[in-house]
């Protein structure tokens, strides 16, 4: 049997981590892995989670398994932070699932068990996985385009005219902040015209909300969403808590769906249910209690948010003063779109080749696209990270 499997294609992301731990040049720039990171360098844990942790371990009895749709606190705290007071509760359906990445595969499952002939759209870059996940799933997909590299913005225009192809029953994967790889987002009138429009043709949208903030804000950020939600019959939400609660290791998620009626969202939250039965039976508990447990304190609550948003204006900075430093070094304004920007990743852009140049002549890692992690910028090396970008013809 095992004669038959070839080796899978090495992960890039993956293999540019083991290419900096391998590299002795003192000064080396980790602009790869999509961690947060602080002045130290360091990916530290939240106050609140430290906090929530040591609760947990001296008031928690037993192991024992959850449900399989996870703990029900955890999932209420997370609909009521993404979703807040505009759409009604008993319409959204909700399971705990293995990060993002598992609340993404468990609504893949999903479409194909009710709409196995559904096309899925997804925006052009977009995450690696999502295309990984369709295509391991058997579903059907097209991309469309998104990002316009000459102005550092998103082409909605471009977009439309790709989404037109979409039919009735359709499902449109759209980032709910923080585009990764670009940091290029839908503003609230690019949500409003996707809302009619979907409307218009019986689309559905999957969110991925995968850093609500670390751009504009915990509500701003999801102004689109709400929006989107509230107003069409179905919606389908991934979300995780690797980012804005820093769980990046203990895995922490949530697959949403938005009903038409109470009684369709009771169903599809049994199908997640059963869906994660067939997968992994149970969802891990730790991370998502801890979760449960800083929303439903007071004091741990406002301690995660002043954190969190430490967070963000931390990364706000660093895109501006790279953004300055680029101008300052080029003498042009062709890098400000990396002020305007939000999230933890912008795209530099340049060859396979010019970011090869870079690694090798300047110790400087990235992907090959040219996506950057805003957060491990050097602070006090901006000007000698300008410096090579310029040099090798970014």
């Amino acid at each position: 049997m095992l004669e038959t499997l070839t080796a899978p294609a090495p992960d890039k992301i993956i293999a540019l981590i083991g290419l900096f731990a391998a590299d002795p040049r003192a000064g080396k720039v980790d602009l790869g892995i999509g961690v947060y990171k602080d002045a130290e360098g360091r990916t530290p844990i939240m106050r609140a989670v430290k906090a929530a942790e040591r609760q947990l371990v001296e008031e928690q009895q037993t192991k024992t398994y959850l449900g399989v749709t996870g703990d029900r606190t955890f999932v209420a705290g997370m609909r009521d932070l993404i979703f807040g007071e505009g759409v009604e509760a008993a319409r959204i359906g909700g399971a705990q699932t293995p990060g993002g990445t598992g609340a993404v595969h468990q609504l893949g499952e999903l479409i194909r068990r009710a709409r196995p002939e559904a096309r899925v759209f997804y925006s052009d870059p977009t995450w690696p996985n999502h295309p990984a996940i369709l295509d391991h799933l058997g579903l059907a997909s097209s991309a469309y385009r998104y990002y316009d590299a000459a102005s550092g913005a998103v082409d909605f225009e471009a977009m439309q005219a790709d989404l037109a192809a979409a039919r009735a029953g359709d499902v449109v994967i759209l980032h709910g902040c923080c585009h990764n790889p670009t940091g290029a987002n839908l503003d609230l009138e690019h949500w409003q015209a996707l809302t009619q429009d979907f409307a218009a043709r019986g689309i559905v949208p999957m969110i991925d909300l995968a850093y609500q903030g670390f751009g504009d804000g915990l509500e701003p950020d999801v102004a689109g969403v709400r929006h989107m939600a509230a107003a069409l019959p179905e919606t389908l939400l991934a979300a995780s808590c690797s980012k804005n609660f820093g769980l990046y290791r203990d895995r922490v998620g949530a697959a949403f769906v938005v009903g038409e009626t109470a009684e369709r969202a009771e169903v599809a939250e049994g199908n997640l249910g059963a869906l994660n039965r067939l997968n992994f039976s149970f969802p891990p508990d730790h991370g998502a209690k801890v979760v449960a447990m800083i929303l439903s304190d007071a004091a741990l609550t406002a301690d995660w948010k002043a954190e969190l948003e430490s967070m963000r204006q931390n990364m706000l900075t660093l895109r501006q003063a790279l953004a300055d430093a680029l101008r300052r070094e080029t003498n042009s304004d062709r890098f400000d779109y990396i002020g305007a920007h939000r999230g933890m990743f912008t795209q530099l852009g340049g060859t396979l080749e010019k970011v090869k140049a870079l690694r090798d002549e300047h110790a400087i890692y990235m992907v090959g696209t040219g996506r950057i992690n805003i957060a491990g910028l050097p602070r006090d090396g901006m000007d000698a990270l300008a410096q090579a970008i310029a040099a090798v013809g970014i």
